[in-house]
């Protein structure tokens, strides 16, 4: 096991960040899995890192603050927290979440101050994200099995055995356990590209969804946009991957052109509470209903978030036939359930995704449908019977999707 998180760790600095010689590297990680962060700011110095910061995170301390802390501060960030993040980007360093949190940890807490204090952050970090997500630098999101995260997967089992069985699956599907796990990444990454390739070839003018579950819904594309695969360069040309796991092609809609109604496929844990079974409902790219069978409350406050979060940022396709998918198996952990699911995203939309977009303002990237706001949120739509149809400017359609898998 040692061996494989060894590989983990390797294929996540080399093939994820693609961390260069001398590049500071930026990690956020959970205090309760200190002895894999401190593995991984070894190897990183092995392989050259010129200085590797760790942001711990702990989620009993935030849930206490959220519990007992004053009600001013749910409406402040702290200033010193965002200048952090930008001195180190600023200087060119590379940035590693590791996203490994209790789906269930803030069910409980005042609603209203989660809302706030994400929305605080959100306004903070606003700047921040926008350099990150236009692939300024290289950045890439992972997990580790924590032992909450564990028993919120697999309940049936005893902590050991659950993060056991959570770390094989995550050994697994990143491909960690093979013998190269390097080689098995760029041929996985070449046939992610040909998808991505064929979908630029096409250019279409906009994609209409359907299943049985009651989605029935138009995206449109804007003009000039790019599908990316897994694989995507930051700036200076440095490839990286910003997911690991990662199965999907996407791309960004046009803001003001999505109509109709989708249904969620998996559950979407935000902030600490879940939200599920639930319903969205769009007119001229704005949700205009929305329902939820678990978490309708928070699914509100997200949608409210600022004027654009209840517009998508994201259209994201993977097979209902693929890897995580096949494991049968819901993480209630958004990087793993978004690749086994084709997604969307609700607010902003990665401007890397357009052509020319280094050279476009705010104003001008809006203008061509790329969406801001202070939220990026994921959540599944795919099923096993989801068809998906791509329309061109011409009005000729092909089947992307049938039954949940690529016609193409």
């Amino acid at each position: 096991m040692e061996k494989k998180i060894d590989k983990y760790i390797e294929i996540v600095l080399k093939k994820g960040l693609n961390l260069q010689k001398n590049q500071p590297l930026f990690i956020t990680s959970p205090v309760e899995i200190y002895d894999f962060t401190r593995n991984v700011c070894e190897m990183a110095y092995k392989l050259g890192a010129s200085e590797v910061f760790v942001s711990w995170i702990d989620e009993i301390i935030e849930k206490n603050t959220f519990e007992f802390g004053n009600e001013e501060i749910f409406d402040k960030f702290s200033d010193w927290k965002k200048q952090c993040r930008m001195e180190y980007l600023d200087k060119g360093a590379c940035f590693l979440s590791i996203h490994a949190s209790n789906p269930d940890i803030l069910k409980n807490v005042d609603k209203s101050r989660l809302a706030r204090a994400n929305k605080a952050k959100g306004m903070a970090m606003k700047d921040f994200q926008k350099r990150l997500m236009g692939n300024e630098s290289q950045w890439c999101v992972i997990s580790v099995p924590t032992k909450d995260w564990a028993k919120k997967v697999f309940p049936h089992l005893n902590e050991i055995e659950a993060t056991q069985k959570l770390w094989d699956l995550i050994l697994n599907v990143t491909r960690a356990d093979r013998e190269n796990p390097i080689m098995e990444w760029e041929k996985h990454l070449t046939k992610l590209k040909n998808i991505s390739n064929f979908l630029n070839e096409k250019s279409f003018d906009k994609l209409i969804y359907k299943n049985s579950k009651g989605t029935n819904l138009e995206i449109g594309l804007p003009q000039g946009h790019i599908w990316v695969s897994g694989e995507d360069k930051n700036m200076k040309g440095v490839d990286f991957v910003a997911n690991m796991p990662t199965e999907e092609v996407f791309t960004l809609p046009h803001k003001n052109r999505v109509n109709g109604t989708v249904v969620s496929s998996k559950p979407l844990i935000y902030g600490g509470n879940m939200i599920d079974e639930f319903k969205l409902t769009f007119e001229n790219g704005k949700v205009v209903e929305y329902s939820a069978k678990v978490g309708e409350e928070i699914l509100g406050k997200l949608l409210e978030m600022d004027n654009n979060a209840c517009y998508l940022g994201e259209v994201a396709l993977v097979e209902y036939d693929s890897p995580i998918s096949n494991t049968n198996t819901i993480f209630y952990n958004t990087l793993y359930d978004e690749n086994a699911s084709c997604h969307l995203a609700l607010g902003s939309a990665y401007s890397s995704c357009l052509k020319d977009s280094g050279n476009l303002s705010e104003e001008e990237l809006l203008s061509r449908g790329c969406n801001s706001s202070l939220i990026h949120e994921d959540f599944m739509i795919g099923t096993e019977d989801l068809e998906i149809i791509g329309v061109d400017k011409d009005g000729n359609e092909t089947i992307i999707m049938k039954n949940g898998n690529y016609s193409i």
